[in-house]
């Protein structure tokens, strides 16, 4: 048969010798499935889509957190500004505005009550719930039209 390996002894009992070919059994028996796990395709390609997963997953909360972070930049950039442009009104401007505001809350106030003598039932539960929400985001609307009149007064002076 063959000669054992120069580096490992001989065995000098049958009981040593058994435990020798024990061993090599399980050493084989260890090679085999390690050969066999290699060849398994579909239980790679799996292992592979699991681990592909867990990394999308990661990778998309960390893209949720700082798309949150941003978020949360902008608005406060977006208010900064808003704040800004109203510091740079001059006051003529600022009267003009708030006299507006009052004679738009006096119409509206006549509009609101010819509005409840009218409107149907549906109609005004609607509406209410309109209303509810604009004063659920009243901050997020007021920091918009800050926007919005900063970029139209930025646009004006640049044309001027």
């Amino acid at each position: 048969m063959t000669q054992p390996p120069h580096d490992e002894p001989t065995a000098s009992s049958p009981d040593e010798l058994r435990e020798q070919v024990e061993q090599t059994r399980n050493e084989l028996g260890e090679t085999a499935e390690a050969l066999a796990a290699k060849t398994d395709i579909k239980a790679r390609a799996q292992d592979k889509t699991a681990a592909v997963k867990e990394q999308a997953a990661a990778k998309a909360g960390e893209l949720k957190e700082q798309a949150a972070v941003k978020a949360g930049e902008l608005k406060t950039k977006a208010a900064d500004l808003a704040h800004h442009a109203q510091d740079r009104l001059p006051d003529p401007v600022k009267d003009k505005a708030a006299q507006a505001a009052g004679q738009a809350r006096a119409t509206a106030a006549q509009a609101g009550q010819l509005w409840q003598d009218k409107a149907p039932e549906p109609v005004r539960q609607k509406a209410a719930q309109g209303a509810q929400l604009t004063r659920d985001n009243r901050k997020a609307l007021l920091a918009a039209a800050g926007v919005a009149a900063a970029v139209w007064l930025a646009c004006r002076r640049r044309k001027g």
